[in-house]
């Protein structure tokens, strides 16, 4: 079994130490988005499911090579901001702010953005130009229609202060599977109920 990992914009590949320790046996292949070292951004061919993270999600449902594949969002979504038709999305304005502030002072955006979600930043040096041009994409791209038609499984947190309960509902529907807790970093704080989503996508 060859399961992809695409960790999230606040991240790096180091997000999934946790879940691969709580599902032995698949063959995990992680991307690297290139926040923090140099990137690996190209699927290999082959997979069997597709398990992304955050804004991972988002970048997953637009690469072509992985349409169709199942797919496990955890702390996901195919739209972030709010539109006229997704009115529990994060307020554009909301990104616009950020978008300005991290252009400015890249490294105290990025610290604040950690300490939202209860993480420390990941090793390596920052990417700051990457990162910039992801942050464009979470406040335009909208992959929703990239979702039919594909085997899909979600894993939220109740508690998670950036992809809130309504808006995981919102995207996800009947295919969330709720956690109590665990925020904004479910690989990493609740990596068991993570790998019990994944077998359920994986069929049992």
């Amino acid at each position: 079994m060859r399961i992809l990992l695409v960790h999230g914009w606040g991240s790096g590949p180091s997000l999934w130490g946790p879940l691969r320790a709580a599902l032995p046996g698949p063959a995990w292949l992680a991307l690297d988005l290139g926040y923090f070292g140099p990137a690996r951004r190209e699927p290999p061919a082959g997979l069997d499911l597709v398990v992304a993270h955050s804004f991972g999600c988002l970048w997953a449902l637009g690469r072509p090579e992985l349409a169709g594949l199942p797919l496990v969002a955890v702390n996901g979504f195919p739209r972030f901001c709010a539109g006229p038709d997704f009115p529990h999305g994060t307020p554009v304005r909301v990104l616009e702010r950020m978008l300005t502030r991290f252009r400015a002072a890249p490294l105290e955006v990025l610290g604040a953005f950690h300490a939202r979600c209860g993480t420390g930043l990941p090793p390596g040096t920052p990417r700051l130009a990457r990162r910039s041009a992801d942050l464009v994409r979470l406040r335009d791209d909208d992959a929703r229609h990239r979702l039919g038609g594909r085997p899909l499984l979600a894993c939220a947190a109740a508690d998670d202060p950036l992809v809130p309960e309504p808006l995981a509902r919102a995207a996800f529907g009947a295919a969330l599977r709720l956690q109590p807790g665990g925020g904004h970093g479910l690989p990493l704080t609740r990596p068991r109920a993570v790998a019990a989503v994944i077998r359920e996508g994986l069929g049992g």
